[in-house]
């Protein structure tokens, strides 16, 4: 039987109005999802499907209306420290160089200065910074600061990683290597991963499975399987199994898009 990391249940999440002339916001219903121990798991939607909403349900950031979430089997009700999260920014301390950034969870849990300068060197091999251990953030790139920033939540060996847009803010050229590195880490480490975008590229590229989301109210309207042999990097955007996928997703989106676009 699999091992189920992260179970999400019967989740709905409704805002309230603001006054008495508005109705309440139904963000997220019916959501229900699966991560398995060591799988990559992406979610796309339309934008406002409640993509960014969910994650931080997850994360113990905000509280679901009903429903629940699981991590290994006990109930999520705050954040954790088996939730390691990266979001679009980078959230480095400017003053902090990239290795006493990396080690920043470490000295908080207490970990022995030598242990944890030891964590800290071999997550920024793993992120193909070596011999930036000293640089400031100021000093890196924008790419380079995210790095860091996964190294960083990496080190604390959460159960699960979080991540919603962590590319989003970069150029086009950067993001395909950003990719590529996170693809090859994942494999690396087995890290347990809930990863949120709106590049469908990406989320092929990336996934062992995809959930793609409906227009607002957020629901799962499909769950696709990523069969594509083959090392997962640029080249497998021109393939034929990448493109016939991409299509698939893409006229489901577009056709989100359209029943949301009518709806208002």
């Amino acid at each position: 039987m699999d091992n189920i990391k992260l179970k999400v249940s019967n989740l709905q999440k409704v805002f309230p109005a603001a006054n008495r002339r508005e109705r309440d916001v139904v963000a997220l219903k019916d959501i229900n999802l699966e991560v398995k121990e060591s799988e990559f798991v992406v979610m796309v939607g339309p934008s406002g499907c409640g993509k960014s909403t969910l994650i931080n349900i997850i994360g113990g950031l905000e509280d679901a209306t009903q429903g629940s979430v699981q991590i290994d089997g006990k109930e999520v009700t705050q954040p954790g420290a088996d939730r390691g999260m990266v979001f679009q920014g980078y959230s480095l301390f400017p003053w902090l160089t990239v290795q006493k950034n990396v080690e920043f969870g470490l000295k908080m849990k207490k970990v022995p200065k030598a242990e944890r300068e030891k964590i800290s060197k071999e997550f920024i091999r793993l992120i193909g910074l070596s011999g930036f251990e000293n640089a400031l953030p100021k000093q890196l790139s924008g790419g380079m600061k995210q790095r860091v920033a996964i190294a960083r939540t990496l080190a604390n060996h959460p159960e699960i990683l979080l991540m919603d847009e962590p590319f989003g803010a970069l150029d086009a050229q950067t993001r395909v290597v950003m990719q590529e590195l996170l693809a090859r880490i994942s494999r690396e480490t087995k890290n347990t991963i809930l990863f949120i975008t709106h590049d469908i590229d990406e989320a092929i590229l990336l996934a062992d499975r995809i959930y793609v989301m409906s227009r607002r109210p957020g629901t799962i309207r499909e769950v696709l399987e990523v069969k594509i042999e083959g090392e997962r990097s640029h080249e497998m955007l021109v393939t034929p199994e990448f493109l016939k996928m991409k299509r698939k997703i893409m006229d489901m989106l577009w056709q989100e898009s359209q029943d949301a676009a009518l709806d208002k």
